[in-house]
């Protein structure tokens, strides 16, 4: 017998606490508190020792597999005492229907199809708001994570870890054929973490892992609001987590599908990594404004402003220090290599929801002559205030200090300017 498909939950990511009060919850969350209707609420009628979640998107060539695998492993661990729960994103090549075809084989899967919201956290916490284990996980479908692992650490939970999570950084543990570019990304992103928010990132060694379980208690209640792939820094930083136990395992290259691991992805894990360091205090100053700061999109703003900061003292250094430019002329060239940067940056990702509504080169151009303009009159007043912190306060031993403060001077004009007019306009000019 095929299973129904599940009925996708609505409201905020918040996880459920269980029914049983066989031990101290840590949060009195209804299922109607999460977003559950009464049918979702009674989807599984009793409590399973174990709930695993498999978020999808376009991978029909692989569901089969994994579902083969983890049902072999887990029969001869918990034998009736789990669940699978893959929570599918409307993907185009019909991962959903395949998945719902194997239900009559394997009566211990469960499948959701989402039409209205997508996003990998969102999917994992959506599943685990109809799951019913006292433990619950996550694990990729694509296979880089090696299914075999999954039993060290649904052991270590078991044993009483509220965290359990499988690391490429431990004993055991490493990358399969990553290009020097790649481990040089993820160990930066990691290093980046510990010094921007050591109290989350600092209590495991893989960070940006997408493998890991966790008890439900240490997580229920409190609302999660995960960014892009990794929803592990929500979890230890939203929730009440105590010991920790790490197993390694070595990420393994794609069977099936293409690889989903892009820019965005990093700065979106920087701008998760500042607003848990924020703890709500960026939002809470932003509600007392007289008027609507766009907080979320400001820190993208700021995020890539970062990288155009990057590539701006990079070609500063090389003008001035390598061939030996006056600095007024070398700032100018830095600063236009360094705003054309933001401005792709920004219209793919900070105001993508604006720019999907004027399509075309034609369009994007326009807009980068917009954001070229309101930059460069920023940049008169970078040029000026570098001068001035140049050659009055700091002297010629600090000229990239002073340069890093007049760009932080100039960046909230610029953004604010922008989003009123380079990519605002836009819209209105094309709206209905």
């Amino acid at each position: 017998m095929i299973h129904p498909l599940l009925s996708p939950p609505s409201g905020p990511l918040q996880v459920p606490s269980a029914d049983s009060a066989s031990a101290p919850l840590a949060s009195t969350v209804t299922p109607s508190d999460a977003g559950l209707s009464a049918e979702q609420s009674q989807a599984s009628p009793r409590s399973l020792k174990f709930s695993l979640i498999i978020p999808t998107y376009n991978e029909r060539g692989n569901v089969a597999k994994i579902v083969a695998q983890l049902t072999h492993l887990l029969d001869g661990f918990i034998p009736g005492d789990y669940e699978l729960i893959l929570v599918d994103d409307d993907s185009p090549d019909r991962t959903w229907q395949v998945a719902q075809d194997l239900t009559e084989d394997y009566p211990q899967l469960r499948v959701m199809r989402r039409q209205g919201e997508r996003g990998l956290s969102s999917a994992v916490i959506r599943g685990w708001q109809v799951a019913s284990g006292e433990i619950l996980g996550v694990i990729d479908a694509d296979l880089q994570h090696p299914p075999e692992v999954l039993l060290k650490l649904l052991q270590a939970t078991l044993d009483g870890a509220d965290l359990a999570v499988a690391s490429r950084h431990v004993e055991g543990g490493g990358v399969s054929d990553w290009s020097v570019v790649r481990r040089f990304l993820s160990r930066g992103a990691q290093v980046l973490g510990l010094i921007v928010c050591p109290a989350v990132v600092g209590r495991v060694s893989d960070p940006m892992s997408g493998y890991f379980m966790v008890r439900r208690k240490a997580i229920a209640g409190p609302h999660m609001n995960p960014v892009g792939y990794k929803i592990l820094l929500e979890v230890i930083g939203r929730g009440n987590i105590g010991d920790i136990a790490e197993a390694g395992y070595v990420f393994q290259e794609r069977e099936s599908g293409e690889s989903k691991v892009t820019w965005k992805q990093y700065i979106e894990y920087l701008g998760h990594l500042a607003r848990l360091r924020s703890r709500g205090r960026v939002a809470r100053l932003a509600q007392k404004l007289p008027f609507k700061f766009p907080t979320q999109r400001f820190i993208r703003y700021a995020l890539v402003g970062l990288s155009g900061m990057v590539v701006d003292m990079l070609i500063l250094y090389l003008l001035i220090d390598g061939a030996g430019f006056a600095l007024t002329r070398s700032k100018i060239f830095a600063a236009e290599v360094a705003i054309i940067n933001n401005f792709f940056w920004n219209d793919t990702w900070t105001f993508a929801d604006m720019t999907m509504r004027q399509a075309g080169w034609s369009s994007r151009f326009k807009r980068l002559l917009k954001f070229n303009t309101i930059c460069l009159a920023g940049l008169v007043l970078n040029v000026l205030l570098l001068n001035v912190f140049f050659n009055l306060i700091f002297g010629q031993n600090l000229k990239y200090l002073a340069n890093l403060i007049a760009i932080s001077v100039v960046a909230v004009w610029n953004f604010w300017i922008n989003f009123k007019l380079s990519w605002r306009v836009t819209v209105v000019e094309n709206s209905p």
